[in-house]
């Protein structure tokens, strides 16, 4: 089995693991790491800040790098937190490099000059973008599948969502996974919640999927059922049953040229 991402040196914005897998689905996680390199400082925020859930998304790599290793597929993560630069939104989208997230406040982030944007476009989020690029051109073909957590509690309010099964425009996939989802025990999935394509949470997914016709999902599962690693390796084999139940029921090429 090949290394996790947690065990590899980090040296720059975007990790791969298990290039070469034989599955068709190729996993993202964006919002891996909580890491800010030392060229930017701490970015005026404390321990808490840099901990939190506003740094990084607390379970996703663990559940990534489970499913990576359940269905043999490639991952793609990043290794730079999303303070820095939100690697799930374009350069030009406000929160790609917030001011303030939640109730924290990102003094390193307030007014940056265009110059200061610019370079953190040109050294985090296009490494990220290439490396993804690349490996899908390379494959041709496949399914998407990014994974994302959130908070339990936002701005004070408990949220009751457990799994967010979101999509943009093309739903093929995430119609699939929510009709037969009621059949995995343990998983209560929502559509397009706690966000949705409203809320520019798509980006990898329209960047990238929808470009080369790939069937696509994005998961959002709320952190505290990740909590652990025994949670997390059995939200990896809900979900992993759930992917490729669906995956089956996806109109074939053939399929499609049989249409009248």
């Amino acid at each position: 089995m090949p290394a996790a991402l947690s065990d590899q040196p980090v040296d720059g914005p975007v990790r791969v693991v298990n290039r070469d897998g034989a599955s068709p689905v190729v996993l993202v996680c964006e919002h891996a790491s909580n890491r800010i390199p030392a060229v930017y400082g701490d970015l005026g925020l404390d321990a808490e800040a840099r901990a939190s859930h506003a740094a990084y998304d607390p379970g996703a790599l663990p559940v990534a790098e489970r499913l990576s290793a359940l269905f043999d597929a490639p991952l793609v993560a990043g290794t730079v937190s999303r303070l820095v630069y939100d690697l799930n939104r374009p350069p030009e989208a406000p929160s790609a490099m917030p001011a303030r997230s939640e109730r924290f406040e990102i003094a390193g982030n307030r007014g940056l000059a265009p110059a200061e944007r610019a370079a953190r476009v040109a050294c985090v989020y296009r490494p990220f973008e290439r490396a993804l690029a690349g490996l899908l051109e390379a494959r041709g073909s496949g399914v998407l599948v990014t994974v994302h957590s959130f908070t339990p509690v936002f701005h004070g309010r408990p949220r009751s969502t457990e799994i967010g099964i979101l999509h943009d425009a093309d739903a093929r996939l995430a119609d699939r996974m929510l009709a037969l989802a009621p059949a995995v025990p343990g998983l209560r999935a929502e559509r397009n919640r706690p966000y949705g394509p409203q809320d520019g949470v798509t980006h990898t997914l329209v960047r990238h999927a929808l470009p080369r016709g790939w069937p696509n999902v994005m998961l959002e599962i709320r952190n505290d059922l990740i909590a652990s690693a025994a949670d997390q390796d059995e939200m990896a084999r809900r979900l992993h049953a759930l992917i490729e139940r669906a995956m089956a029921q996806l109109p074939t090429d053939n399929d499609r040229r049989d249409r009248p």
